[in-house]
Order: structure tokens, then C-alpha cells, then sequence
């Protein structure tokens, strides 16, 4: 009994708190930003036409000609024979490739990468988040730099005048916050959409159908 007594105000506390912190104060929380931030609560979802297309926070791997290409993604996943394979923007993990900068394997990366982006996009700089890979392997957005770089391109590849694409990139932009933090960047799942609809308009604009 004495025991008992010694130890009933810590179970007694370990109780109350578990249900103060592990259940009440989350679903306080929960309530009220699903109330004030719904947007950000729900995961930043972003809709078309009813349907989930994706996450504003999330990459997706675009590869098409026609398509603004995300920051390379350095995430690896297993195929059935167990051999390891790129998963880029698996949304289902995160990661980096963990290479030191010395890494005679990211300086190849690096390079093939380089070579690739300029025989995609031309000659000239080659912003370094457009041959890097980022810390989460699912980073959402590219710098205003690479997003120009690759518009002429993307224009070409979708019969559209550079000019529009580029004021569609500048249109999209998001200024680094208060201007030093960070880099001026463009959300691709979103400039993507945007340069959809751009096309759509156009094609409706010259009596052409547009694309289902």
C-alpha cells in the first residue's frame, strides 16, 4: 500500500498528460487550423477540375520536352530482382545521395547532368540547383534562373512565342523572402499547370483544339 500511494501522483500525472498532450491538444490544434488554414492543412493540395493532381509542397518527376524539369532528384529504390534503381520524387520517402563534395560519383553525376541540361536547353550558365540534387530528393520548386533558362526551350516544344512563356515564369515567381532569405523561385507542379492553360488559350485563340 505504501508503494502504491508513493506512485499514484506519477501514474496519476502520466495519465493526464498523455490525454492532455496525446489526444485533446492535437485535435484543438487539428480543429483550429483546419478552421483558420485549411489550404496548409490539407497538405497544400492542389485540384483540376475535382481531381488531386498533386501537392504544392511535393515535387513530381516531369520529364517531358514540354514540360518546366524539376531540380534532379537523387532518391533510389529497389526493383523486384532487388537491384537498386532511381526512384526520383517518390513521394513515399526522402532523402539525398549523401556524396561528399571530393565524390568522384557526384562530380560524374554533376557533369553528365551539366551535359544534358545545356544539350536540352542550350548553351550558357547552368544554374546549380538544375545539376544538383536537393536534401529531401522531393523539392517542389527551381530558381528563377533555371526557370528562364529552360523556357525558350519548353516555348519551342509547345509552338508558343518565348516571350509569353517568360512572362508566364515571371508571372509565377516567388521573391525570395524580404528579399535576402532565399532565392527567387517557381513552383513547377504549378507553372506546369499554368502553361497548360496558356497553351489551351492559345490554341483556342488560333481555332485549334485543344489538347484532352
Amino acid at each position: 500500500m505504501l508503494i502504491l500511494r508513493e506512485f499514484r501522483p506519477a501514474i496519476s500525472l502520466v495519465i493526464l498528460f498523455t490525454i492532455l498532450t496525446g489526444f485533446l491538444l492535437p485535435e484543438v490544434f487539428t480543429g483550429i487550423m483546419q478552421a483558420v488554414l485549411p489550404y496548409q492543412a490539407n497538405g497544400s493540395q492542389i485540384m483540376v477540375n475535382n481531381q488531386l493532381v498533386g501537392s504544392a509542397l511535393i515535387g513530381q518527376n516531369f520529364t517531358s520536352s514540354t514540360y518546366f524539369q524539376p531540380r534532379p532528384s537523387a532518391l533510389t529504390g529497389t526493383n523486384a530482382k532487388g537491384a537498386t534503381i532511381p526512384t526520383p520524387y517518390d513521394a513515399s520517402e526522402s532523402g539525398a545521395s549523401n556524396l561528399a563534395p571530393t565524390s568522384a560519383a557526384l562530380q560524374t553525376s554533376i557533369q553528365q547532368r551539366v551535359a544534358a541540361y545545356t544539350k536540352a536547353f542550350g548553351p550558357g550558365p547552368v544554374p546549380a540547383d538544375a545539376v544538383t540534387a536537393s536534401g529531401s530528393g522531393l523539392d517542389a520548386a527551381i530558381s528563377l534562373a533555371n526557370a528562364l533558362r529552360q523556357a525558350p526551350a519548353v516555348a519551342a516544344a509547345r509552338h508558343l512565342s518565348a516571350s509569353a512563356v517568360v512572362g508566364l515564369v515571371h508571372q509565377m515567381t516567388h521573391p525570395s523572402f524580404l528579399g535576402i532569405i532565399g532565392t527567387d523561385h517557381v513552383n513547377v507542379l504549378q507553372l506546369n499547370l499554368a502553361l497548360n492553360h496558356l497553351s489551351g488559350a492559345q490554341n483556342l485563340a488560333q481555332g485549334t483544339p485543344t489538347a484532352p
